[in-house]
């Protein structure tokens, strides 16, 4: 069976379309997504062609553009081109490239979804994207629902070539005479998915040249498994958490003694509410110590232990969500984001200047544990370059950061004294200088 045969039986086998749907796809001028706009018209489907250009590559995002304009014209599709000013909001939100490309992106389709009536958007994900996303989650200790992939369809989203390799792909393009462009940071090690793609893969298939398609029978095992789980605990739920002026309460008196604590209490808070793994591991923890009054935080509600319960809440505007930074800590969740930390030997620091979403800081002048949460009123540093102190109210004023984004600002402390003003700026005392020999590096990552 071709690949064309593959993809329009995929299609079918999984609902992913039917002949009534318009398909918006997301045509970036990379081989996977030429292919998939080929596979598309050579079905019959009703398609439209939506283009990313992030202004990010300069010369080369515009001629991925230009091959995408000329094909869609070629096949006579509608098509749809937005640039994004992707290093300001970098510098606005203080996303990483990545994420802040993502959410840029998927808010375009939807948008464009809606004005044009589009019922199914289209992704070119592939079985290898999917592997490598296995690693990646792997190696951040995600838990068994990261090792799952990524899902062939969530809600109008679906990806209609997680049947086929990267190997399947180009070779169906070179036999079609299909153009693409090949992006050249597709090449660069800095980034963990190329790490895996260039480093860890190509080793893997030496000692299984099978491991492809090994790979996809994994990950189909471990996504049935999450399905069984899923169903499981939403039994427990049920017989477990009640809710009452809008408290959830997790009765855990109630859990099977059976069953392992730490994992049925990851799933419950992580799936209804997004804890992350670190979170609950300290929240049974505690639960285990008999301790009550510590709060944990997601993005989105907090937790704390009454008598032996576990009581969930949505975070209020004025919660100061405070957290604690141990000494030798690898990660800190904080709002909607998460802060890596790393020690650094200061010789090892390739460059002084760092984007606003990245911390700097003299690692020996720091007082352990730290502390992360709000800024609150009468808060004041030395922003990093002046000699005097600031408030952080004026300091968010004169920068003219809006109210939404001010609610969600939180400072890193050292003591009492401010040591970021996170995704903004340090405190002077805290800088690097001649003495400096120990260097925290803190990167802030929107989640």
């Amino acid at each position: 069976m071709n690949l064309l045969d593959k993809f329009q039986q995929y299609i079918r086998t999984n609902n992913l379309a039917t002949p009534e749907d318009r398909i918006l796809l997301t045509v970036s001028g990379g081989v996977d997504s030429m292919v998939m706009l080929s596979l598309f018209v050579r079905s019959g489907y009703h398609i439209g062609v939506a283009h990313c250009n992030f202004q990010l590559r300069g010369k080369e995002g515009d001629e991925d553009e230009e091959l995408v304009r000329r094909k869609c014209e070629e096949y006579g599709l509608p098509w749809y081109n937005k640039r994004f000013e992707t290093k300001q909001e970098m510098e606005r939100t203080g996303e990483s490239m990545e994420m802040a490309a993502r959410r840029l992106r998927y808010a375009w389709f939807d948008e464009l979804s809606s004005q044009h009536g589009y019922t199914v958007i289209a992704i070119a994900h592939h079985i290898d994207d999917s592997i490598e996303t296995f690693f990646i989650n792997l190696l951040r200790g995600t838990g068994l629902r990261g090792l799952t992939g990524i899902s062939t369809h969530v809600g109008k989203l679906i990806r209609p070539l997680m049947f086929a390799s990267r190997k399947d792909i180009l070779e169906y393009a070179v036999a079609q005479h299909i153009p693409f462009r090949e992006d050249s940071t597709n090449r660069s090690t800095k980034y963990l998915r190329n790490k895996i793609r260039l480093g860890l893969v190509p080793r893997i298939k030496e000692i299984n040249p099978k491991f492809t398609d090994l790979m996809r029978q994994n990950i189909g095992r471990l996504t049935d498994a999450q399905l069984f789980i899923n169903h499981g605990i939403e039994r427990i739920r049920e017989e477990i958490i009640t809710t009452k002026n809008g408290i959830d309460t997790i009765h855990t008196d109630r859990i099977d003694p059976a069953f392992p604590l730490n994992f049925v209490i990851f799933e419950l808070l992580n799936s209804t509410y997004s804890f992350k793994g670190e979170v609950t591991d300290s929240l049974v923890h505690a639960l285990e110590l008999g301790t009550s009054g510590k709060r944990f935080y997601s993005k989105s509600h907090v937790a704390y232990i009454d008598r032996g319960r576990i009581m969930v809440t949505p975070i209020s505007d004025d919660d100061p969500c405070e957290g604690v930074i141990e000494k030798g800590a690898a990660r800190c969740y904080c709002g909607n984001s998460v802060l890596y930390l790393e020690i650094c030997d200061i010789d090892t620091i390739k460059s002084f200047g760092v984007p606003e979403h990245i911390a700097q800081v003299d690692a020996d002048k720091l007082q352990y544990p730290l502390k992360v949460r709000r800024w609150q009123e009468g808060d004041w540093f030395i922003p990093y370059g002046m000699t005097g102190r600031k408030k952080v109210s004026d300091y968010l004023i004169d920068h003219k950061v809006p109210l939404p984004e001010k609610k969600r600002q939180f400072v890193l402390l050292s003591g009492d004294e401010i040591v970021w003003l996170i995704g903004r700026r340090i405190d002077d005392r805290f800088r690097l200088t001649s003495e400096t020999e120990n260097v925290l590096r803190i990167t802030k990552e929107i989640i």
